[in-house]
């Protein structure tokens, strides 16, 4: 079986994962909270009215998920000397709580990236059946290269850059769910 990854998010109501865009609806204080992340950069604000091609919806009305188990992410980082919390816990979503969603694979190509203002060319979004899209097993190398310069430039630098990205239009019920701390290696079956 498969997953997929969620960060846990540090307030959270309920069993179920939400979008940004209902989170507003429903729980103002906190969209107040989660949508802050997108005022660290001046080309940031725009994702919040970003358009998802073949999905037909915004960036907000998406859960993101990454088919990638963190500790990837971790490892990566940490033998970078990047100041990261060691304990940052994630979601193992079983890749069937995505079923009755609409999903998508944003590839997040660094060929294709020209930064969060721009809009997302067709290409780099494909509705995929999530039972058969495969779970990654290695960062991709354009991460690590990111990774790299970013931190060679001391700048804060996102941890996702370049990985693809899952999209999931609906609600995702986390009940029951294993939550994972990033720096502890996944166990090989």
């Amino acid at each position: 079986m498969d997953y997929v990854y969620h960060m846990i998010p540090k307030k959270m109501t309920g069993e179920v994962l939400i979008s940004l865009n209902e989170i507003k609806l429903i729980h103002p204080e906190l969209y107040k909270t989660y949508s802050k992340k997108y005022s660290d950069h001046l080309e940031r604000p725009s994702l919040l009215l970003k358009s998802i091609p073949k999905l037909n919806c915004l960036w907000n009305d998406v859960i993101f998920l990454i088919p990638l188990h963190p500790y990837y992410v971790y490892e990566a980082l940490h033998s970078l000397g990047v100041s990261i919390y060691k304990d940052l816990m994630f979601y193992e979503i079983p890749t069937e709580r995505l079923m009755k969603n609409k999903n998508a694979v944003y590839f997040y190509n660094k060929e294709n990236y020209i930064g969060p203002a721009s809009d997302i060319p067709d290409e780099e979004i494909q509705i995929i059946d999530i039972i058969s899209y495969p779970e990654c097993s290695a960062l991709p190398s354009d991460t690590l290269e990111y990774f790299t310069e970013e931190h060679k430039k001391g700048v804060n630098f996102g941890m996702f850059a370049h990985i693809p990205h899952i999209l999931s239009l609906g609600n995702i019920n986390i009940k029951g769910v294993n939550g994972i701390n990033w720096s502890a290696a996944p166990v090989q079956s």
